[in-house]
């Protein structure tokens, strides 16, 4: 879903503070006294009273609610195993798919390489992961390309408010979902979906920069005035 996530979350360095009583110490920080304070260079990361540390260039942590992007990569007779860019496997069970599915019948609404929006229904204290597709968003995704991008760079395609990537749609006329999990699909003719490619890459380049929104404008304007005065 374009939309999720659209608030930046907040880079932290080691020895910073990321919370204090009420909160428990999750994965990449320690307890000093009554503060928690990170263990690493990485994203900050509140969830049901624990506070963590993604790594900035670490895999995909999920959390409930999050959009992903993920790609069938096995399936059982009532549920698939998804691949979603995470440490831990994502089941998607037939029960939180769309379809009303006979057991021994996933076969016949999605198959291994399918990939598909979803979103996390749940994750628990030992990171077991469930998947929901009952999301008005969830589909299978036909067709188009999938872009990968560090997690911890999602924010900024998506912009606030889903403002960057809104502006990448519109110039490219592309369908765009991204996931929270790096996973971006687009679908649109070869050149304007190479055109998206190179914004997003742009973003994840200058992630951090002053000026990102105006270069990725910059960018986009460049490549389609070329194209309309090419032969």
């Amino acid at each position: 879903m374009e939309g999720s996530g659209a608030s930046l979350r907040q880079i932290v360095i080691p020895g910073e503070a990321v919370g204090g009583p009420g909160l428990k110490p999750g994965p990449g920080t320690f307890k000093s006294g009554n503060q928690i304070l990170a263990a690493q260079l990485g994203v900050r990361s509140e969830q049901d009273g624990s506070v963590s540390v993604i790594p900035l260039n670490g895999r995909y942590i999920p959390e409930r609610g999050d959009a992903v992007v993920g790609e069938i990569t096995d399936m059982g007779p009532s549920h698939w195993l998804v691949d979603i860019n995470a440490p831990y496997p994502a089941p998607l069970h037939a029960t939180e798919s769309p379809w009303r599915v006979e057991f021994g019948d996933t076969g016949r609404y999605m198959k291994v390489g399918d990939a598909i929006l979803a979103f996390v229904l749940s994750v628990d204290e030992i990171k077991r992961i469930q998947l929901t597709m009952q999301d008005r968003e969830a589909r299978r995704l036909q067709g188009g390309m999938l872009v990968e991008i560090s997690p911890t760079k999602v924010p900024r395609v998506i912009g606030k408010q889903g403002s960057m990537i809104s502006m990448i749609k519109d110039a490219t006329r592309c369908r765009i979902y991204v996931g929270q999990n790096g996973r971006i699909w687009i679908d649109g003719s070869d050149a304007d979906a190479t055109v998206a490619t190179r914004a997003i890459r742009l973003i994840e380049e200058r992630a951090q920069a002053f000026g990102l929104t105006e270069a990725v404008r910059d960018l986009l304007e460049r490549e389609i005035r070329e194209r309309r005065e090419s032969p």
